[in-house]
């Protein structure tokens, strides 16, 4: 507000309305990145040991992953180690096309260096932190191995607008649309990323989110209330 020379909130908004490259960089300056690895490990265990091989079982010519609203990345490299470790159980994997999206170039410039604190690994196990990360700086910062970087897509894409293909198999949601948007957008918002999303595919959302509404397309898992299969009327 300072550097626009408004005293007053509602001089701010005033400003806003009349300039978009201000009303944007009040978005950027908004959001949220936040994250670590395994977020709410019982998911993550659920999808290495169930839903993946599932889904794998089924030969799929390819599977399609997206994490909308990436933030820093963490969401999309936990997924990728996932897919790592499935390697030594399965002959063959289906082609992985995953693509990590956010609103805020600053977030896919650092997700793709993937290089982070140690805050961000308390979920993950010294096996796997020696396997898939190089330690630096005295182990106070970790980089993921170049090797997963190069599997990942890293897109700007605003959530409100369309989504960034179809026919996804998988839709990481979570801990943004649902928690930080108007219900009126949030309805929109989901509305349209559902229709990015395969028959039988899942949607999965924070653990501690809910739907604005009941949707007559997706069935809740059994397992996890946080993770959605869409299906066929």
């Amino acid at each position: 507000m300072q550097r626009l020379g408004c005293r007053q909130v509602k001089d701010y908004i005033r400003v806003l309305d009349l300039e978009p490259a201000a009303h944007q960089e009040c978005e950027l300056l908004m959001t949220v990145s936040i994250s670590r690895f395994f977020r709410d490990r019982r998911l993550w265990e659920m999808l290495e040991k169930h839903w993946l091989p599932d889904i794998i079982a089924d030969e799929p010519s390819q599977l399609k992953v997206w994490s909308a609203g990436c933030a820093c990345g963490e969401e999309v490299y936990s997924f990728n180690i996932v897919w790592e470790r499935l390697r030594m159980n399965f002959a063959d994997l289906p082609p992985l096309d995953l693509l990590a999206s956010d609103r805020h170039p600053g977030y896919l410039e650092r997700g793709r260096k993937g290089a982070y604190n140690r805050s961000s690994l308390t979920e993950v196990d010294p096996d796997c932190r020696e396997r898939y990360f190089e330690s630096r700086k005295g182990g106070r910062q970790f980089v993921i191995r170049e090797y997963l970087k190069s599997r990942i897509r890293w897109e700007i894409h605003h959530l409100s607008t369309a989504p960034p293909g179809t026919g996804f198999d998988i839709i990481f949601l979570r801990n943004n649309v649902l928690t930080y948007y108007r219900q009126a957008a949030r309805e929109n918002i989901l509305n349209s990323i559902l229709g990015s999303l395969s028959p039988g595919g899942l949607l999965i959302i924070g653990s501690h989110e809910n739907l604005p509404s009941p949707r007559p397309t997706l069935k809740v898992g059994t397992k996890l209330p946080c993770v959605f299969q869409k299906i066929d009327l």
